[in-house]
Formats: C-alpha cells, structure tokens, sequence
C-alpha cells in the first residue's frame, strides 16, 4: 500500500473512519471525503497526519450533486498526483415503507447508495485504469434479503451488488471490483434501533452470536485492495454468519 492514494466517501466518521485508519496502517495515503461532518473529518486528517506527514486530507462534496462528482475525483488527484482506489462507503440509511415512498427520499436513498458510485466510477475510470487500481463498495445483506420497512434503501443496496458486478465487467481487465456486505456492525443512529430486544433478536440470528466491529469491515477493505489481485466481481458478507441463517 505504500504510495497508494485511496478516496473513502464518506470517510469521516464511523465504518468510514474505520476504513480510513486501516488503510492508512497499512501503509495507504487516505482522501477522506465528507458532506457535512467537517469537525470529524478534520479529528482524523490531524491523527492521521500526526503518525505520518501528509498522509492525509480532507475533501468535502455533496454526492447528490453529480456536477461535483468529477470535481471531488479530480481535486484528489491534484492534491497527490494520482487515485489507486476508490471505496464507496458514504450512504443514506432510513425506512420507507411502500406508503411512504416519495420522490424525496427516492433521490437521497438512490442517489446516495447507487447513483453517487455509478458516476465516481465513472469519473475515477481513467486514473484507476492507468494505476491498474481498483474498487470496493459498500453493499449490505439486505441487497439480497429486504430489511422490512426499508424498501428503498433495500432496492438501492440490491443496486449497488448488481452494479458491482456490472462494473467488474465494465473496467476489465485492467481494475478489479468488490464489494463489502455487512452485517449488525453499528447500530443505526436513530432512535428506531436504540430497542435492546429488538438488536438482541437481530443478533441470535447471526452464527457468531454476536454484533461485528467496524475494523472487520476495514479489515476486509484492506484485503480487497492490498491482497486480491485475482479477486473481482464479487460480494463477500462480512456479518457473522446471519445471511445463512435468516
């Protein structure tokens, strides 16, 4: 990972943030992208500058704007002289039952957890090309099996695994695409999930019997990027065995 330069969207606070500090120990030069978390995502470039010299920086964009897209891509690699790899992390997360679907929502839960990626990809394609880099996105079980209640948020995720592979397609030969599925590793911030009873059923049904770490994500990141040069097109779920026994 030395002299790799790795955007993480939504980089600036919790898996994210994980993501960003697992990269960087192992040897990655991190652009951290956020939206509004300026106070957090300015705490990690300080630590992470604080254990190696401009090793890091922060980029602020809003994802929903594609206008800004290209800007973000370019602005990293004006900053380090080149992009090794893209993670897609940033999301939106909420319910919207089939009574509530709106067009509001429609283009944040979209645009955030599928539209934003497609056009990165897009924008990233020729410098990951010519590093012969790669990407992973940020998927979730619930691509495969709808979370009740979340409908949208299950059709956009279900998105992102199918662009994933199309993507792998797409940049063939030369840049490799993954993604990352989770499982309970951090609860919502919502108050909807702060049920104890509710997390605690949640969690019987993963193998484990446990709720996962956000550095088992970063972890899995790490190895998709540093050590999987024959591994692409593919969804590794990192949630303790639950989408086997839902």
């Amino acid at each position: 990972m030395q002299d790799k330069v790795v955007l993480v969207t939504g980089g600036a606070k919790r898996v994210g943030a994980a993501i960003c500090r697992h990269l960087h120990a192992a040897g990655a030069t991190v652009a951290v992208h956020y939206r509004h978390a300026e106070s957090d995502a300015l705490a990690l470039r300080s630590e992470l500058n604080d254990k190696r010299s401009d090793s890091a920086a922060m980029f602020q964009a809003d994802l929903l704007d594609l206008n800004a897209l290209p800007k973000l891509v370019q602005t990293v690699i004006a900053k380090f002289g080149r992009l090794d790899a893209l993670v897609n992390n940033a999301s939106s997360f909420y319910p919207t039952s089939l009574a509530e679907v709106n067009q509001e929502n429609w283009h944040d839960l979209m645009g955030s957890n599928l539209k934003a990626p497609l056009f990165l990809a897009q924008a990233a394609a020729a410098e990951l090309k010519n590093r012969q880099g790669c990407i992973v996105n940020i998927a979730d079980i619930h691509a495969e099996r709808p979370l009740q209640g979340h409908l949208l948020y299950s059709v956009a995720k279900a998105g992102l695994v199918a662009l994933t592979r199309g993507l792998a397609v797409e940049m063939s030969p030369h840049v490799r695409v993954n993604a990352v599925a989770p499982g309970a590793i951090l609860w919502p911030e919502s108050e909807a999930w702060a049920n104890e009873a509710q997390r605690e059923k949640i969690i019987k049904h993963t193998l484990l019997k446990r709720a996962g770490e956000p550095g088992d994500i970063a972890k899995t990141v790490v190895f998709l990027i540093q050590d999987a040069p024959y591994i692409t097109g593919q969804i590794i779920a990192v949630d303790g065995g639950r989408s086997a026994n839902i």
